[in-house]
């Protein structure tokens, strides 16, 4: 038992957040109870990689170690008292960083964090381990927990104590190095984890990439040798290294089994899915520095907040430095974790240092790359695990061809799209299957964007390539639109929007094709003018369709106003929208539209047009301005008929 330093106790409530996560772990969430020690082993390491850096500028924090100057974890056990301990010569914490980081959960999105909880067991621990709050683990096989820690550079100690329901308690307490402790009374059915063979057994298998040794009490196995020894002093205990103690990304590739990959994954990422795929590289010459980075294979909660902690853990000369080195990789490959170890970076570097170091520059061009070619690899060798990570991560990469010119071509390549060839909605046809399955003189890639994809499936612009056999990609989601202003091309091949501008197919319409369009609109002269009156101000402008063949009107957009999705997301960040009005275009083999060209009576005809006007619109998936009005005329219109 931990002695105070006073009397004094101070009994504190839970954070209702923390509070909810405490009952989540109580019962058993983790299908693994054994995590609970690589994640408190996971968690000391990463203290003691922060002290280290601390001390980098103020070596006096290193005072507070004593004797116990050596980086490391030391785990003992009690198997009488049912205790397991965890102590570390790491940064410690302070009363308030205890109230801070055991009292609540300091992060942000935490209410979107927990109602992402569904009850199901599998998945929840998923996102709990996404959301990084591996100390609470503790509680799955301890009915208490005391946690004693001494901050660097302070005196005081901090004792916290809590069963994991209402409330914990604080009290000032001595400790004589800095670092923490944290002592585990387990409960009555999880005594089986105070024995060596089973903690051995776990760190072997949870932290043997850890660089900093985790030490146990050596086990001696050797009978006493009479009564007097017996009887003797107890001995000092002798500790010993149970794990490898090496950084794993120093290590050969030939030397490093899968399963060490994947369990390095989860410690730097607090993810408890394996990676989808990971890239382990050594450079030497001008520069010199290894990288392991890894491919999620789920989506963090805060992938769209951009402006959330994300980069690669930086190591300088195996020495941490940080946790989120943004100046490695490019924001669309914000999904990447890892790590990077530079042999050429300062000791003393800091954020703003990174920013104008001419060797990061290049080794973010370099990794850029690796990342890419981990991308490439996964799709050519594994596309159903390459659809999986396109499913949770594809909206991101869409942003890669706006911000990295240099890699926009590789980019387009690892895009998938749904097309009129898919089955479904699914987006499964790259550029490359788009590219191999076009036409004799096909020259372009044809797209349409629409608001969902069953409204891009049954747009009525697609009525033409229907008839002609000609693929068109759907394009539905909110970033299309930006995608493919910044993507014109793809192998040489413009991309073009069947939605935007006067339809030209090129050398797939024939000659006699053309000119019996060309009769058709002089015939029609006169309907396209009467139209326009009655449209006035609403449209940009009235003409005949040469993309239709089922539906009697639709609407176009012209080659240089901004599209629907474009305008959304302009609102949507509080940007001012120009007013953009459509192109009417109208079929002239359709009967409605023959019927039309025939109206005598004005009224009538205004009728007609206004509600054609309106399905038009409506099959955009877009808003009418009245739809009461729009009830009424054709109501009025039924009413004629028959």
């Amino acid at each position: 038992m931990t002695k105070a330093k006073s009397n004094t106790t101070e009994t504190r409530g839970f954070e209702t957040e923390a509070k909810q996560l405490l009952h989540l772990m109580i019962h058993s969430l983790y299908s693994n109870k054994e995590i609970f020690l690589r994640e408190l082993i996971s968690n000391a390491s990463d203290a003691v990689d922060k002290l280290r850096f601390e001390a980098l500028s103020d070596p006096s924090l290193l005072e507070g170690l004593g004797d116990n100057a050596q980086p490391s974890v030391t785990i003992d056990f009690d198997a009488e008292k049912h205790t397991i301990t965890l102590s570390d010569t790491g940064i410690g914490m302070s009363r308030e960083e205890v109230i801070t980081n055991l009292g609540t959960i300091a992060k942000s999105g935490t209410a979107a964090f927990l109602e992402g909880l569904t009850g199901d067991q599998k998945k929840d621990s998923q996102l709990i381990g996404q959301f990084g709050v591996g100390f609470y683990s503790a509680f799955i096989v301890a009915d208490s927990v005391e946690v004693l820690t001494r901050r660097a550079g302070t005196q005081t100690a901090t004792l916290w104590r809590s069963s994991g329901e209402a409330d914990y308690t604080l009290e000032e307490a001595e400790k004589a190095e800095t670092g923490t402790s944290i002592t585990l009374h387990l409960k009555a059915d999880e005594t089986d984890f105070a024995d060596s063979y089973r903690i051995r057994s776990v760190v072997k298998k949870y932290a043997d990439h850890l660089s900093i040794p985790v030490l146990m009490e050596k086990e001696d196995f050797s009978a006493p040798d009479s009564e007097s020894e017996e009887k003797a002093e107890p001995k000092p205990k002798e500790y010993e290294v149970v794990n490898a103690a090496k950084a794993l990304w120093t290590r050969s590739r030939s030397d490093v089994s899968d399963e060490e990959y994947n369990e390095f994954y989860k410690h730097i990422s607090h993810d408890f899915e394996a990676p989808l795929n990971w890239s382990h590289n050594k450079v030497e010459g001008k520069l010199e520095y290894t990288s392991l980075l890894y491919l999620p294979g789920r989506a963090p909660y805060d992938l769209w907040n951009r402006d959330a902690a994300r980069g690669l853990k930086l190591y300088v000369q195996r020495v941490f430095i940080m946790d989120e080195a943004e100046q490695f990789l490019p924001l669309y490959l914000r999904f990447i974790k890892g790590v990077v170890d530079s042999n050429d970076i300062s000791l003393n570097v800091s954020r703003e240092i990174l920013q104008q170091d001419p060797a990061v520059e290049s080794m973010r061009s370099a990794l850029t790359k690796r990342a890419l070619d981990m991308l490439e690899k996964l799709k050519k060798k594994d596309l159903e695990a390459y659809t999986t990570f396109w499913k949770e991560f594809g909206l991101v990469l869409k942003e890669g061809p706006a911000e990295d010119f240099a890699n926009k071509e590789r980019i387009a390549k690892l895009m998938l799209f749904n097309s009129t060839q898919s089955a479904g909605s699914e987006q499964d046809q790259s550029l490359e299957d788009y590219a191999g399955r076009m036409q004799e003189g096909q020259e372009k890639i044809y797209y349409l964007v629409a608001e969902s994809a069953k409204a891009a499936r049954n747009s009525p612009h697609l009525e033409i390539f229907r008839k002609k056999g000609l693929e068109v990609l759907l394009l539905s989601d909110r970033i299309d639109e930006w995608l493919v202003s910044h993507l014109r091309d793809f192998d040489g091949k413009q991309l073009q929007d069947i939605g935007r501008g006067e339809l030209d197919l090129g050398d797939l319409d024939d000659e006699s094709t053309k000119q019996a369009q060309e009769e058709v609109e002089k015939k029609l002269e006169g309907l396209v003018s009467r139209v326009s009156e009655v449209m006035g101000e609403k449209v940009k402008s009235v003409r005949l369709s040469h993309r239709l063949t089922d539906s009697p009107a639709c609407l176009a957009v012209d080659d240089n106003d901004m599209g629907l999705q474009m305008r959304k997301i302009m609102e949507a960040s509080g940007q001012e929208v120009p007013e953009v009005k459509p192109i009417f275009e109208l079929n002239p083999e359709h009967p409605l539209v023959v019927k039309l060209d025939l109206e005598q009576d004005e009224e009538r005809f205004g009728d007609i047009a206004e509600i054609l006007f309106a399905q038009a619109t409506l099959a955009e998936g877009a808003q009418i301005e009245d739809p009461a009005e729009f009830s009424a005329r054709l109501s009025k219109l039924l009413m004629t008929l028959g």
